[in-house]
């Protein structure tokens, strides 16, 4: 699953890079929780964490429907 996890981040990354942010995996957990960083513009945003839910976690849960729940470390 984490190898389906960083594909799918590839993809949203993208996307925040062309806004000056990135996002990086730092684990999986064995609940199937994604933990993310944001950094780069994203981490200083104050929209931080409707990126979070509405980009970065609706999509990996679209593409990797076993992902539980995603957060911000």
């Amino acid at each position: 699953m984490e190898q389906e996890v960083r594909q799918a981040l590839e993809t949203v990354r993208t996307a925040l890079q062309a806004d000056g942010g990135d996002v990086e995996l730092v684990e999986v957990t064995e609940d199937n929780v994604v933990r993310v960083r944001l950094t780069g513009a994203c981490h200083s945003c104050p929209m931080a964490s409707i990126t979070l839910q509405e980009t970065v976690a609706r999509y990996l849960k679209e593409q990797v429907p076993q992902v539980a729940d995603v957060e911000a470390v």
